[in-house]
């Protein structure tokens, strides 16, 4: 440690490990219950050090925060731009995509519920989501759909709210689900793998104009 301060750089496999122990944390407990020992602790490294590679938490949190969201949306602007696929292309890998991702990391999607309703001006200052939702391919297709009378909905959000809540809703409500269904863990991941093939279904039959 002191080498990394004479010289004035810093070990990146430590800070790496360090963001890892704060992701593993923050997911669990959240920004607010979080003490920077916690993280230390999970890092296995004392709190002189993780203050010396993150002067405070709140900056600690908005690194994770942001890379997490980032992940998260990033995955569905690839889709949602994909000039070769269409709706229907669009929906399944969405559904496929976020199953995966939320099957081994199941506490992604509480902690971005949480957090997001926290302080949801800073994602929205980070993240260009509005800029890019309205000048996807998806939602060009979205409107030319509309106009030829193939779907119903006019607002493109209702798509995507429906979509969105069909695959993160059961990850939220797992515990309460698997509880009042008597369900294990392996029996609940093989039912969100057959949801990768019934939520284009169900949105297809939604949207579609009658």
């Amino acid at each position: 440690m002191a080498k990394a301060k004479d010289s004035g750089k810093k070990d990146f496999s430590t800070e790496e490990k360090i963001k890892e122990a704060a992701r593993i944390v923050f997911y669990r407990k959240g920004f607010a219950a979080t003490r920077t020992r916690d993280i230390a602790e999970e890092a296995e490294i004392n709190l002189a050090l993780l203050n010396y590679y993150f002067r405070s938490k709140q900056k600690l949190f908005e690194i994770i925060m942001i890379e997490t969201l980032s992940g998260f949306v990033r995955n569905m602007i690839t889709v949602l731009n994909d000039e070769k696929t269409n709706l229907d292309d669009k929906v399944s890998e969405i559904a496929t995509r976020y199953i995966d991702l939320i099957t081994k990391e199941p506490e992604i999607p509480t902690f971005i519920v949480s957090e997001i309703r926290s302080n949801p001006d800073l994602l929205l200052n980070k993240l260009p989501i509005r800029e890019v939702l309205m000048n996807s391919v998806f939602f060009k297709q979205h409107q030319k759909a509309v106009a030829e009378g193939k779907i119903k909905e006019p607002n493109p959000l209702h798509f995507l709210m429906n979509l969105i809540g069909l695959i993160v809703f059961p990850f939220i409500a797992k515990p309460l689900l698997m509880g009042a269904s008597d369900t294990n863990a392996a029996a609940f991941n093989e039912m969100m793998e057959k949801r990768k093939t019934l939520i284009p279904v169900w949105i297809k039959a939604m949207m579609q104009a009658e």
